[in-house]
């Protein structure tokens, strides 16, 4: 393996690992406040769809 599918395979795993904790908030429902405004759990259903969507593509690309 050269140093160019190392860097896609590690920047995918990542993006993974980063999908399992949006969707661990997703499943778990904290609620965060930030100065006293309760973040809503919508910017998190798109994150997993946006970084699910980066993960795939990095690892394909990586096979390529």
């Amino acid at each position: 393996m050269n140093s160019r599918i190392i860097g896609l395979r590690m920047a995918s795993i990542l993006f993974g690992l980063m999908t399992v904790g949006q969707l661990t908030r997703l499943f778990v429902r904290p609620e965060i406040i930030v100065e006293g405004y309760v973040f809503p759990l919508w910017p998190s259903a798109v994150a997993v769809v946006v970084l699910g969507g980066l993960c795939l593509w990095l690892w394909h690309l990586s096979r390529g």
